[in-house]
Parts: C-alpha cells; structure tokens; sequence
C-alpha cells in the first residue's frame, strides 16, 4: 500500500496543472500586493501623509480673494504674496 499516494504514484493529491496554474497566480497577486503596498508607505512617509493644498496656496487664495473685493490695496497684495511665495 501507499499511504499519502495519488493514483499516479506522486503526493499531493494530483490537482496536476490546474492546481499549478492557480498557485502561480496566486503568489503573483501576492507580490503585485506587497509591492503596491510598498509603493503606499513610502508615497505616504515622502509626503508627510497630506493629500491636501498647502498651507501658503490657501493663503494665497484668501489674499486673491481679498484683493478682488477691494478690502486690500494693491501694494498690501503684493506684500502678502512677496511673504508667501
């Protein structure tokens, strides 16, 4: 007798090429995961983690907007933007 056989003297159970094919994909989803989880973290820790406008872009859009309604002159616009850029 052969214990732990398949049919066709081998181990494994004989899933053949189907259970080989399905491995193979499996470990490439694998390391197509681990890569773009990678890729993620450093994404992440290069941009601090913000995905948003920096601080000066906003203010500069305050100081656009401001400027527009006439609440500043245009000296005091150029001075902020001078202070921003």
């Amino acid at each position: 007798m052969m214990y732990g056989y398949g049919a066709d003297g081998m181990m494994g159970g004989g899933f053949g090429l189907v259970g080989g094919i399905f491995m193979l994909v499996f470990w490439i989803l694998v390391i197509v995961g681990v890569v773009l989880l990678i890729k993620w973290l450093i994404e992440q820790t290069s941009h601090g983690g913000h995905t948003h406008a920096p601080p000066n872009s906003q203010a500069l859009e305050i100081a656009k907007s401001r400027y527009a309604k006439g609440e500043i002159s245009k000296e005091e616009f150029d001075q902020m933007k001078q202070d921003l850029m």
